[in-house]
């Protein structure tokens, strides 16, 4: 209550308040609140329905979640996370932003927040004396305000020219200086924040770019930080009169948008667990990344929790598809990037931008830590061409993705059989009712030539 207070001192012109939790697909669901219903918000929380973490990406509410007429639709009681009271300058009126988590009215955390999975989690690493240290690395795509003809997604046109955008130009500084205001202003809106935002890079599809967040050692904070920093990046985009998305693939034919994690762990000492006298790592690094291959096909259905996901997995994408692992190769879904030995980390590359950034780290993490627990074993690195490779094959429908976790024992280990059995029934019927859609596409091909 004492930095809200703070924070309302400081930023007097502000007179209201967006107060949310962060459902499963990653969809932000809350309340609007004037600056005046602020102090009982801090004070006392506020009440939603538990079953609020139960719908699916279209806002239907998913009753064979377990959580409505089982429950009675209860509500429980969601409390201000720390550090996560900012401003909010890309909207017209005044206001700030708040993250929340969910607690039932016992004061338990509810099993269906996703912050809680992640929390839960990194308790676990700090049982063991254990910290750690995230970098999370956003791909997105600038496109224009208004759809084409068909209603698709098109890219946006040059603020200084008009022309729209149809080359693929990686790294360039050009790409970067034709929407220099734009790209400006999301840095801004980052630092208003305090969203550690580093560099911007133009990506390889027209009007892709990435943003890269520095490392942060509280985890749950540097998931807050990636959630706010794709609401800044689509709220600045549209005041500029475009649109952003993070959209795994907004265009069939071009790169998809990944969200690359860069982990390492540090021990007691604030030494790095995984530096050893070279760039080959310690055992430890070993350990980790044996524990990420052999719980990735079960966490598919996280790193790509969408239908539109599974069409980044593609070959020589830089997608990867393959459950491998390298040094400083960038087909294999886990790398170890070339750096200085202190700074030994791993690169997980498996995760599309469309995915929660909560389930995305806890996943990741759960994966690390049971490897490091277990002191598996990661075979040979790959080199070269992974795939065309003997790697073993990561679920490439939603279908098998949806199927591993649902028999996975790792998943209920680390995220509990309730939050299992609920993110099914929500991913299940959102496959059924986009399963059951015509797209235009059939009409196209067959309502006049069959």
């Amino acid at each position: 209550m004492h930095d809200a207070k703070a924070f309302f001192e400081q930023n007097t012109h502000i007179d209201a308040l967006e107060a949310f939790i962060v459902d499963i697909n990653g969809a932000l669901r809350g309340k609007k609140i004037p600056r005046a219903g602020a102090d009982d918000l801090f004070k006392s929380g506020v009440r939603m329905p538990l079953s609020t973490f139960a719908f699916d990406i279209f806002g239907q509410v998913v009753m064979s979640a377990g959580m409505i007429s089982e429950t009675g639709d209860n509500d429980g009681v969601c409390r201000p996370a720390a550090n996560t009271l900012k401003p909010a300058p890309w909207l017209e009126r005044p206001t700030a932003q708040v993250i929340m988590s969910m607690f039932d009215s016992r004061g338990k955390a509810c099993f269906a927040d996703p912050r809680q999975t992640l929390q839960n989690v990194l308790n676990l690493f700090a049982k063991k004396g254990w910290t750690p240290v995230v970098a999370v690395e956003l791909e997105f795509y600038i496109i224009d305000g208004g759809l084409d003809e068909r209603g698709n997604p098109q890219p946006p046109r040059y603020p200084r020219t008009g022309k729209r955008v149809r080359d693929t130009q990686a790294l360039s500084i050009a790409e970067v200086e034709e929407f220099e205001k734009l790209l400006a202003d999301m840095g801004d809106a980052c630092k208003a924040q305090d969203i550690p935002a580093d560099a911007t890079i133009s990506e390889n599809g027209p009007g892709q770019y990435e943003i890269n967040l520095l490392h942060h050692s509280d985890a749950l904070l540097a998931a807050d930080q990636a959630l706010m920093m794709k609401r800044a990046v689509r709220g600045v985009a549209r005041r500029h009169g475009m649109d952003a998305t993070f959209m795994a693939k907004p265009y069939g034919n071009l790169s998809g948008s990944g969200m690359h994690v860069h982990f390492s762990i540090l021990d007691k000492k604030g030494n790095n667990i995984f530096a050893g006298k070279d760039r080959k790592g310690t055992p430890a690094l070993r350990h980790a990344i044996a524990g990420l291959m052999q719980s990735m096909p079960d966490f598919t259905a996280i790193f790509a929790p969408n239908y539109n996901s599974y069409r980044r997995f593609a070959p020589n994408s830089h997608a990867p598809t393959t459950v491998s692992w390298g040094y400083d190769n960038r087909m294999a879904a886990i790398r170890v990037p070339e750096s200085g030995i202190a700074a030994t980390r791993i690169e997980h590359r498996v995760g599309g931008a469309d995915a929660n950034p909560y389930l995305i780290l806890a996943a990741i993490l759960a994966g690390a830590y049971d490897g490091l627990t277990r002191q598996l074993d990661p075979g040979k690195p790959f080199s070269g061409d992974v795939y065309s490779s003997k790697a073993k094959r990561l679920p490439d429908t939603w279908q098998d993705s949806l199927a591993a976790f649902e028999k996975s024992k790792v998943v209920a280990k680390y995220f509990g059989a309730n939050f299992k059995n609920m993110y099914l029934a929500c991913k299940r019927q959102e496959k059924q009712h986009i399963e059951a859609q015509v797209s235009s596409l059939e009409y196209d091909a067959y309502l006049r030539e069959v």
